[in-house]
């Protein structure tokens, strides 16, 4: 299943397209603090549990929910994968697939086809912006 099919499941499933209140639905622990600055946001897999930290400290709150969403999109679609360990330990194209399509979820989960439905009227960048996606991930959203 793709990734924009995987959002609209999600989102008929629990009637909502807040990363937060997914990840509570599915059952994956969110953990708010500090993680000194290196990245806004991470996904872990330990013992069978699902885990997003956000960094409250430096990530701008403007980009919190997309990072959620990005982070909710490691958890659902690379499970198992540990991108902390791709990217500190490889040079592997993997890595870059694994990012790519947690950013797509994002933007899927973000920008879904009920939302642009909903405020047909205003333009991508202007929805987009509403939400917190960066203007760069706008080419992923697919119409």
């Amino acid at each position: 299943m793709d990734v924009k099919q995987k959002v609209l499941r999600l989102i008929r499933r629990y009637h909502t397209d807040d990363p937060l209140r997914l990840a509570d639905a599915l059952g994956i622990h969110v953990i708010y603090g500090d993680l000194g600055g290196v990245r806004y946001g991470n996904y872990m897999r330990y013992k069978r549990e699902k885990f997003i930290f956000l960094d409250t400290n430096t990530t701008p709150p403007g980009l919190l929910t997309y990072v959620a969403a990005h982070e909710l999109g490691h958890a659902v679609c690379t499970p198992t994968a540990n991108t902390t360990w791709l990217r500190s330990y490889t040079m592997s194209v993997n890595a870059d697939i694994v990012e790519r399509k947690a950013n797509t979820f994002a933007v899927e989960l973000l920008l879904n086809d009920y939302y642009l439905k909903e405020y047909a009227d205003c333009g991508l960048e202007i929805l987009g912006a509403t939400k917190g996606v960066p203007l760069e991930m706008l080419a992923l959203k697919r119409v």
